[in-house]
């Protein structure tokens, strides 16, 4: 089962039909990803499903349904344990970005990072869950597929944010500030965390 966040809201790929109770089956093959999403948005539902009969080719199959956007980021922890935070649109998120020209999903990653906040010497040191979300780009639906590496450093210089990024706060977060940025964060986010 995988989850595809449009806001807060999941589409989940499934192999299972289930009774419909807050949520509404649609088949794989004829979902039309326009009309899913705007019923989705409809209050009454939790999430929509979108089921296809072979699980191991569900997220292949659904990927073909809308372009796709690749992105890398990182959950980087310093010295202290604390998580590096960017706060954007009025929200808190983990930095991250699109891919370059030739480069590896790694290198994409921490350059974003780097650039979003300021923080060099980092040093990845595992990869963690990827995550997908539909967004609205110039009138056409995308897939945003985020590869997330978990990070340390030692850097305890000044942190930088990337404003024309639309990043107004960059912050270290224990975890006691962590748990409470969480609550306005997006749902990818708090997977990760």
């Amino acid at each position: 089962m995988y989850q595809i966040f449009v806001g807060d809201k999941p589409v989940v790929l499934t192999d299972k039909v289930e009774l419909e109770r807050g949520f509404k089956n649609y088949l794989l093959d004829t979902a039309n990803m326009a009309k899913v999403i705007k019923r989705l948005n409809s209050k009454d539902l939790t999430e929509v499903r979108l089921i296809y009969k072979n699980k191991d080719k569900l997220l292949k199959k659904f990927l073909k349904k809308l372009p796709n956007v690749i992105a890398g980021g990182g959950k980087v922890y310093n010295s202290d344990g604390d998580i590096l935070f960017i706060y954007r649109n009025d929200k808190w998120d983990l930095p991250k970005g699109k891919t370059e020209r030739k480069e590896t999903i790694e290198e994409t990653s921490i350059r974003e990072v780097e650039e979003e906040t300021g923080v060099e010497g980092l040093e990845i040191t595992k990869p963690l869950q990827t995550t997908y979300h539909i967004f609205k780009r110039n009138g056409r639906y995308k897939i945003k597929i985020t590869y997330w590496f978990e990070m340390k450093t030692n850097y305890d210089g000044k942190l930088i944010a990337q404003e024309k990024e639309g990043i107004t706060k960059v912050a270290w977060l224990n975890k006691m500030e962590a748990e409470k940025a969480l609550k306005n964060s997006y749902a990818n986010i708090k997977l990760l965390v």
